[in-house]
């Protein structure tokens, strides 16, 4: 497969854009590659670069594309609302509709605040969080990423870990002094922290899907729960990714665990610049202008991304009894073969999956629950997968560390090709650990 375009195209990006790519991973570094792919197209389940090259997605920008690239419902109210102006610094009704609509469907939320991102989402979220509690420090778990703010890449995972970090310079000393970490799933480190009930908020991924996808025990998030309730701490569910995509109401549905606060993305704009949060009504309420916590942002609520989340989550809520039923079959239907084709060529893996979302774990350990489990994967054998994927036709998460997702677009024949070349992949690991 030609990459010349690109190539051209990542060579002139190095001169103007710090290594030549605007999101870390893209950069397709540790999957041993001189240039990534510069993306031109999509539709449905199929992306093109700028060589003309057709690629499966599983990416899916990261979450958001539930329905696929560019579905017709989305692409029409988008064509509308760009007719009607793109930004206005003022509010507008379909703010409120997708308020509402967001509150319909995560009951926790009784009042949402639109942000721009994920990132400002969660940083705004800890922010209410510190001056609801009157609490400084916050409690966050290793290897899970709630964005570039601060606070919060303290021992993050996604792209951090991708380029072999769990930290970020340029954090000063105060910050990391406020900011506590335990590993995901250890209750006992959990409690020993917020038993001296100075934490504001315990900040959590339900599902963490950015050190690879972890399936959590529901025994602990409702542990979690119990504690920071007893401890007058506020429990924030960060559901970028898994708000919508798991169930209508996300993670906090799916495992029956109430939030205090929510944090949202991805697929509230469906696959167009947005973030929110939102929890108990007398929280929400701190926020400027009832209350003295500040947030704004001239495009929070932009016209555009807001109607294509309202689109995306209409369709959602107008199609939950058969479409969550639906993606997980199609996940589950390719899971599985990838553990027989692992067994099969006698390749180190462990497959983990929930709902639409699934990382395959290069590595001995028969489980993968945390982030030291995660770190024991073999990179290399997922360079080789990536990118025997990639000359297929198929596009993966450039990185061990980040979750695959499904679409509705994704049909039997995308998954089918999509497991000859797994076959492919696992065929050349498994030579390359028997010494062929």
């Amino acid at each position: 497969m030609e990459h010349k375009i690109s190539t051209e195209i990542f060579k002139k990006a190095e001169k103007y854009i710090p290594g030549g790519v605007n999101s870390p991973v893209r950069a397709f570094k540790s999957v041993n590659r001189k240039a990534p792919i510069f993306a031109c197209k999509g539709k449905g389940a199929k992306i093109w670069d700028e060589d003309g090259n057709e690629y499966i997605d599983y990416i899916c920008s990261w979450g958001p594309l539930i329905l696929g690239h560019n579905p017709e419902n989305v692409i029409n109210g988008v064509r509308e609302a760009i007719e009607m102006g793109s930004s206005f610094g003022l509010p507008t009704k379909m703010e409120v509709e997708l308020a509402e609509l967001i509150t319909k469907c995560c009951p926790s939320i009784e009042k949402v605040r639109l942000t721009t991102s994920g990132t400002e989402a969660t940083m705004s979220a800890v922010r209410v969080a510190r001056a609801y509690t009157n609490r400084n420090k916050i409690l966050k778990f290793e290897g899970c990423y709630h964005g570039h703010s601060d606070s919060l890449l303290v021992k993050s995972g996604s792209g951090l870990l991708t380029d072999g970090y769990q930290d970020s310079n340029g954090i000063t000393d105060g910050v990391l002094k406020d900011t506590l970490t335990v590993p995901f799933g250890n209750i006992s480190a959990i409690k020993t922290v917020l038993e001296k009930k100075d934490v504001a908020c315990l900040i959590m991924e339900p599902v963490p899907a950015n050190m690879g996808m972890i399936y959590p025990d529901v025994k602990f998030l409702k542990e979690v729960r119990e504690l920071c309730t007893s401890t007058g701490t506020i429990l924030i569910f960060d559901e970028v990714i898994s708000g919508f995509r798991l169930a209508l109401g996300g993670a906090q549905e799916f495992f029956s665990i109430t939030p205090d606060m929510t944090t949202l993305g991805k697929i509230i704009g469906g696959g167009y610049p947005v973030g929110a949060f939102g929890g108990k009504a007398e929280i929400m309420d701190l926020i400027a202008p009832v209350g003295r916590v500040y947030h704004a942002g001239t495009l929070s609520g932009n016209p555009v991304s807001v109607r294509a989340g309202y689109e995306t989550i209409s369709y959602l809520y107008n199609n939950r009894e058969t479409l969550y039923k639906t993606l997980e079959e199609k996940t589950q239907y390719l899971v599985n073969n990838i553990k027989e084709l692992a067994a099969k060529y006698n390749v180190p893996a462990c497959v983990n999956t929930i709902g639409s979302l699934f990382t395959i774990f290069f590595t001995e350990r028969p489980e993968v629950n945390n982030l030291e489990d995660a770190l024991s994967s073999n990179t290399e054998n997922f360079a080789i997968y990536f990118n025997t994927m990639l000359e297929d036709g198929i596009v993966c998460p450039p990185s061990q560390f980040e979750a695959h997702f499904i679409s509705m677009a994704h049909t039997k024949e995308d998954l089918d090709k999509t497991l000859l070349s797994i076959e492919k992949a696992f065929k050349v690991i498994g030579e390359k650990n028997n010494g062929k």
